[in-house]
This record gives structure tokens, C-alpha cells and sequence, in this order.
């Protein structure tokens, strides 16, 4: 009796499963067996066709498009992109707003990056450029003993100021 419980379970989803693709070639407009050539490989659906699938399997037309290589994946994808085209609650529409939506985000944060990585490279450069044209305080101490030291043995020459007239 176990038996007949299995395999009545196991022919249900079979049913199930066949039902399901047929309704998916019914709403791409394709025949079941052209649909069975697309998953095995043998035929490469047009653009068309993937998109009336990806409607069937409400998943992004985008992601089919991916697969069968008329669009190159998008490199950076947080996962973000990923979850909204694959929310079967969406409409491709609100899909593809809220995608143009994030996309605009995330330029307008980098662009705001690189204005802040050139404003600290020129702080940066600045600071560098005052270091170099500032003595530092042991050099300046070293040129100030130095002129206190030729002053003392004369021969302070080079040191400009009032002349005094010998008698």
C-alpha cells in the first residue's frame, strides 16, 4: 500500500511539472518540444522568446538575456540588482525604475568619492609642499648656531647691516 502512495506522489508532481511546462510553451508561444530543445541546448531562442519565458517564469527577462549571452553580466552587482529582478511581485517596469533608481545612487556616491579623494590628495600635497618650504625646528636651530658661531669668529661677511666707518 506504501507503494501505490509513492508512486501516486511521484506521478502528481510528474503531472504538475509536465502542466507547468506546457502553460510556460503556451505563454512563450513556442511547442513543448521546442521548449525541451531550448533547456537541452539545441536551440537558441530569440530575444523575443526568452523574454515571453521570463515573463512565464516571472523572473527578469534581463537574467535569461545573461544566460544566453546577448547581455554581458554586469560586474559589481551587490545583490541588490539581483533581488529586484527577481521579485516575482514587480512588474518589469517598477524593475527596471527601481534599477535606474539604485544605478543613479551609486554614481552620484562615486563621483562624490572622487571628489573627496582629490581634495585630500591635494591637502595632502599642500601639507607636503608647506614641510618642504618650512625649516624644521632642528635645522633652523642648527643655521642659528651656525651664524651666532661666525659671528663670534668673524667671519660673519656675508651678513648684510649698517656699516660702521673706522677712525
Amino acid at each position: 500500500m506504501r507503494n501505490e502512495t509513492v508512486k501516486s506522489i511521484g506521478d502528481y508532481i510528474r503531472e504538475q511539472r509536465e502542466q507547468a511546462v506546457r502553460q510556460l510553451a503556451q505563454q512563450a508561444g513556442v511547442s513543448n518540444p521546442y521548449l525541451s530543445q531550448i533547456e537541452r541546448g539545441l536551440r537558441k531562442p530569440s530575444a523575443d522568446i526568452l523574454q515571453q519565458i521570463a515573463k512565464g517564469l516571472r523572473i527578469s527577462a534581463e537574467a535569461l538575456y545573461v544566460q544566453a549571452g546577448i547581455l554581458e553580466d554586469r560586474p559589481g552587482d551587490s545583490g541588490v540588482r539581483s533581488a529586484l529582478l527577481a521579485d516575482p511581485e514587480l512588474s518589469e517596469r517598477q524593475k527596471q525604475v527601481l534599477i535606474e533608481i539604485y544605478e543613479s545612487f551609486r554614481k552620484e556616491n562615486a563621483a562624490a568619492a572622487e571628489v573627496q579623494t582629490a581634495e585630500a590628495e591635494a591637502a595632502q600635497a599642500v601639507a607636503e609642499a608647506v614641510a618642504d618650504a618650512k625649516p624644521s625646528k632642528s635645522s633652523w636651530s642648527d643655521a642659528t648656531a651656525e651664524a651666532e658661531q661666525d659671528e663670534r669668529s668673524g667671519d660673519a661677511d656675508d651678513v648684510s647691516g649698517p656699516t660702521i666707518p673706522s677712525d
